[in-house]
């Protein structure tokens, strides 16, 4: 019955309109015998009727977006912060190598893009009916109907970020348009997004720091800032500058403030802000997602595939060293995520190299370089000189939680002597100068033995062996799982994720007061990020590159980078990703900024649909 209910739903709502197009989507039509009697005016005649309908809008955001292995490669990957594991070009051509020179997909964005009009057309469905509905009161009434607001505006902020112009609709279609317009991005943050969340603001509630996936008050003035900030790339003037800094100061100053108005709180150490213990009831997330298992339908029912992976998507691929063996227990450990897509590029490891030769102190905290081992391990001849190590390491014995592989930072102390004794150590001690090239900026591919045996020569030929293994972020790290089947090693990591934080804010405010002040007080802002991490203070001129590198070292793995390159116009050419990440600005072309519209949705549209494509697809 509730399959029957929301083939019913989606098929008079825009996004069933548009996902009748691209899906060829079947279900029951309004018109048909429906014995459930979900109608929408049926639905909107209770408030728990209505409530069906809210909830509705937050579906495509759990199943299509944050937690997604794609949409964390649609924010983060193609940017100057990740390259593919080993920098290799082969795999995950369009989320990490703009296609790698072949003819672009247009293919890969089918799920997101059906899962964002299903999202809107859920969202206008319940905005729709909401005067409908026998509130007791206004008051109640607006609160549920911000909640559609707030969504429908991340739907379409997310959309003109990803697709540029696109089709804006704001009420629950009649009819399908096979020949439908695109609108301006600046016109949708104009008409809707900015609008919606000024309304989302006025009368979502404050909460709690329990709060978790219901948007409050906090999370309406955080993304009003992000978006803001965001439309400066589509206006010369950077008229709503001043805007992004004053709704950005709202929340600083409730935070400074003790949070009574908005909840707000940025947490005094930075170690704190990704401890497990803080993560369900995380004070300075704006707005997180939750995840659960089990009965209430957000588990197995969907599917755990549907639940937060976000840890699997950094790990480096210990399983090259025999110390390490792949088994559920040590992947739902902290230390254990399956090898990831997401490897650092050297650009980003250097945002953390400070001028005194010492790292920022956020690198220890958000990145792993030392495992133990989980397995005992015996060094063979062959593994002794597949990574160059002395002779006389052969026979000694890693046991289990032994030091198993350390990856060295030229920052680190002692560095100089670990690093000269790299090839005797009874453990696999990795070398940053081994896998990053820093006058290149890239990594390397070929390892130059200095043990040389066999196939291993000391010419610089041979394949790499260390590029392998690799400082792993560790913000999306759990102990928290679900496990559907333990023999497919099927996890679902249960944490929350969080999709802005106070953080942000601050760097939002210091990127703003440039556009509106000339930079004045943008320096203040930077500060109290780097001083509640303990960094050293930035002192001089601060430019947009400056927050752009403060966001990198803040913000990375947290769906942020490819907006955050796009609206400062390092995508406007290929000369900032040439200086930052030069193995990926080689397949850069200025109209990947955007992605393609789906080739399924372009040809069901009038005439071939070639007009509503993006250039270069």
């Amino acid at each position: 019955m509730m399959t029957k209910m929301r083939s019913t739903i989606k098929n008079i709502l825009l996004g069933a309109v548009l996902l009748a197009v691209t899906m060829k989507f079947q279900s029951c039509s309004l018109d048909e015998y429906n014995p459930g009697g979900f109608t929408m005016e049926a639905m909107s005649a209770t408030e728990e009727g209505y409530q069906t309908l809210v909830n509705q809008c937050y579906f495509a955001m759990q199943r299509y977006f944050y937690g997604t292995d794609s949409w964390m490669a649609l924010t983060e990957g193609n940017t100057d912060l990740w390259t593919y594991q080993r920098n290799m070009s082969t795999s995950w051509t369009q989320w990490f190598w703009f296609f790698a020179g072949a003819a672009p997909n247009t293919t890969y964005t089918n799920n997101w893009w059906n899962g964002t009009y299903d999202g809107i057309g859920s969202c206008n469905t319940a905005i729709y009916y909401a005067d409908r509905v026998p509130f007791k009161t206004e008051e109640e009434r607006n609160a549920k109907l911000a909640e559609a607001r707030f969504l429908r505006a991340i739907y379409y902020f997310n959309a003109v970020e990803q697709f540029g112009a696109v089709t804006m609709i704001t009420e629950p279609a009649q009819s399908i348009n096979f020949k439908p317009e695109r609108t301006d991005p600046l016109t949708i943050y104009e008409e809707i997004i900015i609008p919606d969340l000024l309304f989302a603001l006025e009368w979502l509630g404050k909460g709690t720091d329990a709060t978790t996936t219901i948007p409050t008050k906090k999370a309406a003035l955080g993304f009003l800032a992000k978006a803001y900030l965001q439309t400066v790339q589509y206006d010369d003037s950077k008229k709503y500058a001043a805007d992004a800094l004053r709704y950005a100061k709202m929340l600083i100053d409730d935070a400074e403030a003790g949070g009574a108005q908005y909840n707000a709180y940025m947490y005094p150490s930075y170690e704190d802000v990704f401890k497990e213990a803080n993560n369900w009831n995380n004070k300075e997330a704006l707005w997180k997602h939750r995840w659960y298992a089990g009965a209430d339908g957000h588990g197995s029912s969907n599917g755990n595939y549907r639940l937060n992976r976000n840890n699997e998507y950094f790990g480096c691929n210990l399983f090259q060293f025999g110390a390490f063996t792949d088994t559920q227990e040590y992947r739902i450990s902290y230390e254990g995520n399956q090898s990831g897509q997401f490897m650092p590029t050297q650009h980003l490891l250097s945002l953390f190299m400070q001028d005194d030769d010492t790292l920022d102190p956020r690198f220890n905290i958000v990145f792993t370089t030392e495992w133990d081992a989980n397995t005992r391990y015996i060094w063979d001849e062959s593994t002794v000189h597949r990574f160059d190590r002395k002779e006389s390491v052969t026979g000694s014995v890693i046991e289990v939680g032994d030091p198993g592989v350390r990856f060295l930072m030229p920052q680190d102390p002692g560095y100089t002597t670990e690093s000269a004794n790299k090839l005797s150590r009874d453990y696999l001690v990795v070398d940053y100068k081994d896998v990053y090239n820093d006058t290149e900026k890239r990594v390397k591919a070929n390892y130059a033995y200095q043990n040389p045996s066999g196939d291993y020569t000391s010419d610089g030929s041979s394949e790499n062996p260390f590029n392998y293994f690799y400082p792993s972020l560790n913000k999306h790290n759990s102990s928290n799982f679900y496990v559907a089947n333990a023999s497919q090693r099927r996890n679902g990591n249960l944490n929350a994720t969080f999709m802005m934080r106070m953080g942000e804010v601050y760097l939002i405010a210091a990127e703003a007061d440039i556009y509106a002040n000339g930079g004045a007080n943008a320096a203040q802002y930077i500060n109290k990020v780097r001083a509640r991490a303990g960094a050293q203070p930035l002192s001089g001129a601060v430019t947009v590159r400056t927050v752009l590198d403060e966001r990198g070292r803040e913000l990375c793995g947290e769906y942020s980078r490819h907006y955050d390159l796009k609206r400062t116009g390092m995508f406007k050419d290929n000369s900032y990703l040439q200086s930052t990440h030069p193995d990926l600005a080689v397949f850069f072309k200025p109209e990947y900024a955007l992605r393609p519209i789906p080739t399924a949705f372009i040809q069901a549209l009038e005439g071939g649909g070639s007009y509503y494509q993006n250039p270069g697809y």
